[in-house]
């Protein structure tokens, strides 16, 4: 573990846990399995898929979308760098397992904020002795100390993939796509950009994202995947383009079973 690994999960005060609100990574944990969530994220969890039953299969398409584009950077694009921003409560198939299991040697970074999250940080440390692994406690929004905190382990003059699954949505257009360029403008050449969220896509996710906003400290914003699109301005969008996330590259055997209905979308952009 680096010394601002060890910084971030060494603070003498505990995390200050809500447990009284639903909070979308917990939920997120609830629909993919997990035993990190409480019963205000059940309730949440419950009442989402209630009035839009895909949502379970979307977030495990968000999950193996995150392993098939992983895959796909160690190995046909070469890249062994990995900042990923909005982490999320550890569950299977994390980055770091992701990649590590294509290239040993890969080296990431998780950018988080959430107490939650850093409670279980340590989980996400859990690097191969070729490679590595540290966690930034700070708000994404905060770029010029990601960027900063980060460089303590990627080469910023080498390709290193962004990448930002689920976690745009809770920021607003104002600073969402201006963070994401600021970012974007701090890679070299032949960097990558991975970004996947729920979109407005149907009358059933707007719904529930309607009430999810009615109880829930942390709002979302849906957008369209034309709007999603834009995060990759200036880059390179690969094949198949913006798409629903189990469209992106299904693995052979899952052609016929991928679900075009799915209310999130995906891409995959290169930096020229």
């Amino acid at each position: 573990m680096s010394p601002m690994a060890e910084d971030a999960l060494s603070g003498s005060e505990p995390p200050l846990l809500d447990t009284g609100h639903p909070h979308s990574a917990r939920v997120m944990n609830y629909w993919l399995g997990g035993k990190d969530n409480y019963p205000a994220d059940r309730v949440m969890g419950d009442e989402v898929i209630a009035h839009s039953p895909e949502i379970v299969e979307a977030a495990r398409a968000d999950r193996a979308f995150l392993v098939r584009v992983g895959t796909h950077l160690v190995r046909e694009a070469g890249i062994r760098q990995f900042l990923d921003l909005g982490t999320g409560l550890p569950t299977a198939s994390n980055t770091h397992e992701v990649v590590q299991a294509a290239a040993p040697e890969c080296r990431v970074v998780y950018v988080d904020n959430d107490p939650m999250v850093l409670a279980h940080a340590r989980a996400l440390l859990v690097s191969t002795p070729e490679g590595g692994t540290t966690y930034v406690d700070s708000d994404l929004r905060d770029v010029d100390t990601v960027l900063r905190q980060a460089a303590g382990l990627l080469d910023f003059t080498q390709p290193i993939a962004l990448t930002i699954l689920g976690t745009m949505l809770h920021i607003e257009d104002a600073d969402a796509y201006p963070t994401v360029r600021r970012y974007t403008d701090a890679l070299p050449s032949g960097s990558y950009l991975v970004l996947g969220d729920s979109t407005n896509t149907s009358d059933n996710i707007v719904a529930s994202a309607e009430r999810w906003n009615a109880s829930s400290p942390t709002p979302v914003h849906l957008r369209s995947p034309e709007q999603l699109g834009r995060f990759f301005d200036g880059l390179e969008i690969e094949e198949p383009g913006i798409v629903p996330v189990p469209l992106w590259r299904p693995e052979p055997y899952e052609v016929g079973a991928a679900n075009a209905d799915i209310d999130a979308y995906c891409g995959l952009g290169r930096k020229p």
